[in-house]
């Protein structure tokens, strides 16, 4: 049995709508678990007992943690600072309301395509970008001109640099 919150609260922080938002549409019937309506938006409950929810005939958003694995297409950039399309447009647009939000596991270049972690969970988070944790990581690499016999070299230097960047890329192996 999980803490208990109240429900406006908790729908709130799901990206439902404010408190004053969500509060009315739980009074009008918009919660519904079990085949019956949730009509008190201050009630205390375990949001684990509300797995099988449904809020506006739709599955209510799983709770915190959240942790989610995209597909990043090219020319999504994984910032949320950043002009242009995000990842975070990929995602249900209530998400950006989220508390806590999602942060990405690192980042993909905005050329770059392949799959991206996305978590609430700020331990989760930690364990894999901390510095001191090495996560190894794979990445497959197309190249604009033909091989020379030399890119391993050149990558494992050190000073490889992306189009339109000016960072280089730490060393691969």
């Amino acid at each position: 049995m999980g803490k208990k919150v109240r429900l406006e609260r908790l729908l709130a922080n799901l990206g439902y709508g404010s408190r004053k938002e969500v509060g009315k549409a739980i009074k009008d019937g918009a919660l519904v678990l079990n085949g019956g309506a949730l009509l008190d938006p201050s009630a205390q409950i375990d949001p684990d007992t509300l797995k099988t929810a449904t809020f506006d005939d739709e599955p209510l958003d799983p709770v915190s943690p959240l942790t989610v694995l995209l597909n990043k297409p090219q020319g999504y950039t994984c910032s949320s600072d950043e002009l242009g399309a995000l990842v975070y447009d990929l995602l249900p647009r209530r998400w950006k309301h989220r508390d806590p939000l999602l942060s990405t596991a690192g980042r993909l270049d905005k050329d770059s395509t392949g799959l991206v972690l996305m978590t609430d969970d700020g331990q989760l988070l930690h364990k894999i970008i901390s510095p001191k944790i090495h996560v190894q990581k794979e990445y497959r690499v197309t190249l604009r001109d033909e091989l020379q016999g030399n890119e391993s070299a050149l990558f494992a230097t050190g000073e490889f640099l992306l189009t339109n960047d000016n960072k280089p890329l730490k060393p691969a192996i």
